[in-house]
């Protein structure tokens, strides 16, 4: 699978009061987070939340009640562990689980905005083809951008498949202290599509 050409399948809309984004998702990769996503979306647990934290160049974090990146809980009532692949990375527009630290997943996610990598990651990871390391990989990171770093260390659950500008607007938004937007980008709502 390459995530980048996915476009059939589950998919989320995440309306928010800058726009909408919509994203494939991948149960067959990580069907812990996508249930767990899905759930909470049309329970409306995200309503109303808030990114509370946006990096330019980086990522759009939000699903935490609380608004402050130390809240939100799975559907589970507790944290649940990572699902990796090898065929789900966090280039640009990546949807994934945030945590702190392994198998600490709840209810937080982000969103992957760099669109660009740093030519030195990009240099090792084509040194790393001699061993073996996708070359394929290294090429789509060339071409979008993301966040190679977070690979297996942050489950991806799906890709931006449309709503690339909303993405960006997000980003740009002025931030404050802890790189929360001074004014609230608001998630209205999630609406999930099977």
């Amino acid at each position: 699978m390459n995530q980048l050409q996915v476009k059939d399948g589950v998919k989320a809309l995440i309306k928010t009061n800058m726009g909408d984004m919509e994203f494939v998702l991948f149960p067959e990769v990580a069907p812990k987070a996508v249930e767990n996503f899905t759930t909470h979306a049309k329970n409306g647990y995200y309503d109303g939340l808030i990114f509370h934290r946006v990096i330019k160049d980086f990522m759009i974090q939000g699903g935490d009640p609380k608004g402050t990146g130390t809240g939100g809980e799975s559907i589970w009532g507790s944290s649940f562990e990572d699902e990796f692949s090898l065929d789900a990375r966090n280039y640009y527009g990546a949807l994934s689980m945030a945590n702190a630290g392994p198998n600490t997943n709840g209810s937080q996610f982000f969103i992957v905005q760099a669109k660009t990598v740093p030519a030195s990651m990009l240099a090792q990871m084509e040194q790393l083809a001699e061993n073996g390391f996708p070359v394929e990989v290294t090429e789509n990171y060339k071409a979008v951008g993301g966040t190679p770093w977070l690979d297996f260390h942050h489950t991806v659950f799906g890709q931006l498949i449309s709503g690339g500008d909303t993405l960006e607007d997000i980003a740009a938004v002025r931030c404050g202290m802890g790189d929360k937007p001074v004014n609230d980008v608001v998630i209205e709502t999630i609406e999930i599509n099977e």
